[in-house]
């Protein structure tokens, strides 16, 4: 009997059509290799739910997401929407379903492929053997606190509230502890504790759960020195632990070791099996509906839906070689295309990790 799964599928904006009909499509054959029945529900989110209803992340589309297996998400956002007043921006959404669906850890991997070491912006010694995955506390700090502008007799005043409980960083540093026990068993909890109360309270949490995890080694470190240590010496790496927003901002410094941003796919995660898969990469307005964009990162993050909503890490690993395949064999998008390559569309390159699965 197959085993039946619902899938919530959110295109959102600019390029997030096209990298997520890739995606799907990538699914539909992992359904008939490895006995999956999948059900596909399209719902708004983003700009797009914007036009259509006025608000980023309608109640259907929550609604639908609350009741899926899984999630997959395309990019929200655009400068059409940039003028608009916060509880009515696209990624206003990001927050609301990660919120509502409870996803408190989001994983963003970065392991250069081989065959594009050379794309990076770093020396090839420097990026070789880079293997790492940031832990990103993701439904608390300052992007969840309390805010508040107001105008005084010496101009406007701006408030973002920090506030992180006890029990939201011990269930992230859990987390990112049995992370690092299925990789190479080292954890960087980075903070800043030289500062910051939070992160006070952070590090002190960490070093009252890290004796429950006697086999993985802990170091803390300074956002600052994290983030030079990313450029200088990144392989040293396995699992960076840290609260929201420094780990959005390091996230996306990990993602440029790859060569590009198009290569990295996230898994957001809560304590159930449902989870949020979506590229890192942002919605590329510039790029849509030219049939370029590089839609690697978002069915590699179908492979992380595979593992970690369904437990399937036969299922995972197919997809992960199958781009590989297409990699070796020389096939490239747009953004990675040198002269010795053979240059793809977006719905030919989805087509080539479709046919390198059952090889």
């Amino acid at each position: 009997m197959a085993k039946e799964k619902q899938i919530a599928v959110l295109p959102g904006d600019g390029i997030g059509p096209e990298i997520v009909d890739e995606a799907v499509k990538v699914l539909k054959r992992v359904a008939r290799m490895f006995g999956y029945s999948f059900t596909f529900q399209y719902g708004l989110i983003g700009g797009a739910a914007l036009d259509e209803t006025g608000q980023p992340l309608p109640e259907e589309t929550l609604h639908m997401s609350q009741k899926a297996d899984a999630v997959l998400l395309g990019a929200v956002g655009g400068p059409k929407w940039d003028d608009n007043p916060g509880d009515l921006r696209p990624e206003k959404a990001l927050l609301g379903i990660r919120k509502a669906l409870q996803l408190y850890a989001n994983l963003r991997p970065a392991a250069p492929h081989e065959q594009l070491i050379h794309n990076s912006t770093l020396k090839e010694e420097t990026v070789r053997g880079v293997d790492l995955i940031v832990v990103r506390e993701l439904t608390g700090g300052l992007y969840f606190g309390e805010k508040k502008r107001e105008r005084t007799e010496d101009g406007e005043v701006a408030v973002d509230t920090l506030v992180y409980h006890e029990h939201e960083i011990e269930r992230i540093v859990r987390k990112a502890f049995e992370i690092a026990r299925l990789r190479r068993k080292r954890v960087t909890s980075v903070d800043k504790a030289n500062v910051l109360e939070s992160s006070r309270l952070w590090r002190s949490v960490v070093e009252r759960v890290a004796p429950d995890y006697p086999d993985v080694t802990l170091e803390h470190m300074l956002v600052d020195n994290c983030a030079m240590q990313l450029v200088r010496r990144p392989a040293s790496f396995d699992v960076i632990v840290t609260e929201n927003m420094f780990g959005d901002i390091l996230s996306d410094e990990a993602a440029i070791l790859t060569g590009s941003i198009g290569m990295l796919p996230s898994a957001s995660l809560g304590d159930g099996n449902i989870g949020l898969y979506e590229p890192v990469h942002g919605s590329a307005p510039d790029i849509a509906g030219q049939g370029i964009a590089n839609p690697i990162a978002t069915v590699l993050s179908v492979a992380m839906m595979m593992k970690y909503s369904f437990g399937d890490e036969e299922a995972a690993r197919a997809i992960e070689q199958a781009v590989h395949k297409v990699l070796d064999a020389g096939y490239r998008t747009a953004d990675l295309a040198g002269d010795e390559h053979t240059t793809l569309t977006t719905a030919e390159y989805g087509d080539k990790i479709v046919d390198m699965l059952e090889k």
